[in-house]
């Protein structure tokens, strides 16, 4: 855990939409021996089944997704808006493609069979507990569907626990 402490869900207020669309997460699953991490700007936490949750969404074209379906576990990890170049490579170029490890020089942590990044400000490990793909059939306000899917790359939708929350001391 390096420069982490435990700390409680409370940890999390503040201005999650803020976090999300303006200053963006890596979303990260695999081991040591191999893992990946994506940008993401679309997710969300809540509560559902009595539970502390994300919900995050990966499109089917992701190379993160192989790894978010193969673990049990992912981690977000948020940078209050720092590291912005790097978390923009991230999203732009596909770990199929490219060492984004060794482009960015974000430093990995291996923390049991969980991996985030050490100049994470706030990291939340999370365990999945249900997943959908997103369909046409399913929308309501169809509009969404041309401005976001108008290449049927469809989400997954994942809900998962939040089962730790690290902060940066």
């Amino acid at each position: 855990m390096l420069n982490f402490e435990r700390a409680d869900t409370k940890a999390l207020s503040g201005d999650f939409f803020t976090k999300l669309n303006k200053e963006w997460m890596l979303v990260t699953a695999g081991k040591e021996n191999a893992f990946n991490t994506m940008t993401a700007s679309w997710g969300g936490i809540g509560v559902l089944w009595n539970k502390n949750v994300c919900f995050v969404f990966i499109r089917k074209s992701r190379y993160t997704l192989e790894f978010i379906d193969e673990n049990e576990r992912f981690s977000l990890s948020f940078f209050n808006g720092e590291m912005m170049k790097e978390l923009l490579f991230c999203g732009r170029n596909s770990g199929r493609d490219v060492d984004k490890i060794k482009e960015t020089g974000l430093s990995p942590v291996f923390d049991d069979d969980v991996t985030y990044f050490e100049q994470a400000a706030v990291v939340l490990k999370c365990r999945k507990l249900y997943k959908q793909t997103m369909t046409a059939e399913s929308f309501i306000d169809k509009s969404v569907i041309d401005k976001c899917y108008s290449d049927n790359d469809w989400h997954e939708v994942f809900v998962a626990e939040i089962e730790e929350v690290l902060v940066r001391k």
